[in-house]
């Protein structure tokens, strides 16, 4: 059953389960070289969240982080590989959630894409 107060993910494994509190301060599309990369898509899909509200429910253990940048880390399950999240350690109140990893599907809106200098030309023109 879903809770009107939180968002819920889960990796592909299914090892690891996560909670989000809402609201979400905005939704993004991250095209920097970075998220492509950890991704292997065009952009990193994210919900900004509180830091406070994010809570691993199951797995806590297979989750790895990775230094991607001297100002942010990226988890990820350490078993399917799954990206789960990314966190500015300059603004450790706040962590991005990883859309494609939400369960049901996010269906709020997507309000930033963000370094879209690298937006990849093969991606459709809107």
């Amino acid at each position: 059953m879903s809770d009107p107060q939180y968002l819920h993910g889960s990796c592909l494994c299914g090892g690891v389960a996560y909670r989000a509190a809402l609201p979400v301060r905005d939704a993004s599309h991250c095209y920097c070289t970075m998220c492509q990369k950890q991704h292997g898509a065009a952009s990193g899909s994210y919900a900004n969240v509180a830091s406070a509200g994010f809570a691993i429910e199951r797995g806590a253990g297979l989750v790895t982080e990775y230094a991607s940048s001297d100002h942010g880390r990226r988890g990820f399950c350490s078993v399917c590989g799954s990206t789960l999240f990314w966190r500015s350690t300059q603004a450790p109140d706040r962590i991005a959630i990883t859309l494609g990893t939400l369960e049901p599907p996010y269906d709020g809106p997507v309000e930033r894409e963000l370094h879209t200098d690298n937006k990849p030309a093969w991606l459709p023109k809107r």
